[in-house]
């Protein structure tokens, strides 16, 4: 790059992590991002990760997490998740870089000639083709302040170009424009009950390797940063002592911005970058309520991908969402479908249960125990709230023991069915690669009036939710599924894809369902409107 970059206004900070991965590295960033909000910048995210896929799409969620999708379609790290529900922004798929964009990127380039017969290097090619993606995010979104988390770890391999990326930042725009952040552990050793500064010296230490010098160390840890650990680490590692901030563990990470104002961030962000930073109220006070919550009720999440909770991350984000603005505790109950068998087996595990969601999945595993708990739902009135294969499900159940359709299902279990009451877009019949077979991003339905689903998105005519599924209600039955009482609440703009269901009021206090996936623009300050519906109708029924 040669030069100082004088076109890019941004400011940077840049985000990375140590000693171990899933230390909270993107809920940090998020948390930082926020409070610079307050002063009404313009916050902009850019994640990068050092795997060789393009993003996320085809890995299984129960080893990554869950897969967010943007309004544009991209499939990207959960991070993302975090970034919007702090930041209030909707992201974008170019701000997600993986090695694999990347690397792809300099082949396509490399063969076009655009290197101009040069040897192709990982510096300066890879590490240029990096800093271009930052700067040209940040001039395109016209950002006031672009935040770089880097995933992994120091020390992996797979991150190396990025964080050499990052280090040549500070030259090409000046100190004064980009802060390093660096979020590491301090462990309490069993029996020693000691805070321990060592991993987090030695990480630093691993960081200031690659040129980078950390201007914050936030500390991950069970409890609040002793005094003589934060002077300590100051001396190791080359920082002001008041540049040592505890990441302490927290019931709900919405409390973090708060945390970390009181640690003093926003004074170092201040002196260090001159924006301000701080708190807003409206958000303090979602997290007071959270302390003072009256009342509880039990949803279950009843998928098969219910070891790893992360899979369901932002399902349960838009439950502390409900539970903050409704004031209510509510505990979830995660329930895996796979040995569900019988509507014994769903009485059983329901048992206390005052709502059900069943989410997104894909495959045959679990499916009939899914319909078993759909069914219940239905006959026994429990309010019910299905999302994309929750729908698709709820349309086989609703096929086979309503409508009379034995052996109704779905082609991506069945392929046989007599019945295909859900069944493949025809146009993705002949698409054989696994990225690009599903309809994925922001799709409008149009309302019908008078609904439950229309009220609960505040009578507007047309919604949008975004979208990650290959399977659709067959048009075929569309016919037979009215007549026996379902109602298509929501469809697509050219009537012909159904993408929100529900059951008469008189028939069943809460049934909904979508196709979409309205957990991903659930926010803290307004909650997912199915969500939040149904979370009130459990509260009617607690009450009763």
């Amino acid at each position: 790059m040669g030069s100082v970059r004088r076109d890019v206004k941004s400011k940077f900070i840049i985000v990375t992590g140590g000693v171990l991965s899933g230390l909270g590295k993107g809920v940090a960033a998020a948390s930082i991002g926020n409070l610079i909000t307050k002063s009404g910048l313009k916050v902009v995210p850019i994640k990068c990760d050092g795997y060789l896929n393009v993003d996320p799409g085809t890995m299984n969620p129960t080893e990554h997490g869950e897969v967010f999708v943007l309004d544009d379609g991209g499939e990207v790290d959960m991070d993302f998740g975090h970034y919007e529900r702090f930041l209030g922004v909707n992201c974008k798929f170019s701000w997600s870089l993986t090695m694999g964009k990347v690397y792809e990127e300099v082949r396509i380039k490399e063969r076009k000639g655009d290197y101009l017969g040069k040897t192709v290097q990982m510096i300066p090619h890879v590490t240029d083709t990096i800093k271009e993606k930052f700067f040209s995010i940040a001039l395109k979104e016209d950002a006031d302040v672009t935040i770089i988390e880097v995933g992994g770890t120091v020390g992996d391999i797979e991150n190396e170009l990025f964080l050499e990326a990052c280090r040549q930042m500070k030259k090409d725009l000046s100190p004064s424009n980009v802060l390093y952040v660096h979020l590491t552990y301090v462990p309490v050793p069993g029996g020693v009950h000691e805070q321990k500064s060592k991993p987090t010296q030695q990480s630093v230490a691993l960081l200031r390797e690659r040129g980078i010098e950390p201007d914050i160390i936030i500390g991950r840890c069970q409890e609040f940063l002793e005094q003589g650990l934060k002077k300590k680490i100051s001396i190791f590692c080359g920082i002001d002592e008041n540049a040592v901030i505890s990441g302490v563990d927290v019931d709900s990470v919405y409390k973090i911005p708060i945390y970390f104002s009181n640690e003093g961030i926003n004074e170092i962000i201040r002196s260090r970058l001159s924006i301000g930073s701080g708190v807003k109220p409206t958000w303090k006070k979602l997290v007071d309520n959270l302390d003072n919550l009256d009342g509880e009720v039990t949803i279950a999440i009843c998928g098969k991908y219910t070891k790893l909770e992360d899979s369901y991350a932002s399902i349960l984000e838009a439950m502390k969402h409900c539970s903050a603005n409704l004031k209510v505790k509510i505990e979830v109950k995660m329930v895996d479908t796979t040995d569900v068998k019988t509507q014994a087996d769903v009485a059983g595990v329901l048992k206390g249960v005052d709502g059900v969601i069943v989410p997104g999945g894909f495959g045959t595993r679990g499916i009939e125990g899914k319909i078993q708990v759909i069914q219940y739902c239905r006959e026994k009135n429990i309010p019910f709230l299905g999302i994309c294969y929750g729908l698709q499900l709820s349309i086989v159940e609703f096929a086979r023991n309503v409508c009379g359709l034995a052996g109704a299902s779905t082609t991506e279990a069945h392929a046989g069915t007599p019945h295909p009451v859900i069944d493949i877009l025809p146009e993705q019949k002949k698409v054989t690669d696994m990225g690009g077979t599903m309809r994925l991003g922001a799709y409008p339905a149009m309302m019908k009036k008078g609904t439950k689903i229309w009220e609960l998105y505040d009578k507007n005519v047309e919604v949008w939710e975004r979208h990650r599924h290959r399977y659709e209600v067959n048009p075929d039955y569309h016919e037979k599924l009215l007549s026996n009482g379902m109602i298509f609440s929501g469809m697509s703009p050219d009537g012909k894809l159904v993408e929100f269901i529900e059951l008469p009021a008189e028939k069943h206090r809460c049934f909904v369902a979508t196709q979409g996936h309205p957990e991903l623009k659930s926010r803290f300050e307004k909650p997912g409107p199915l969500f939040f519906g149904l979370v009130k109708e459990c509260m009617r029924k607690e009450k009763e």
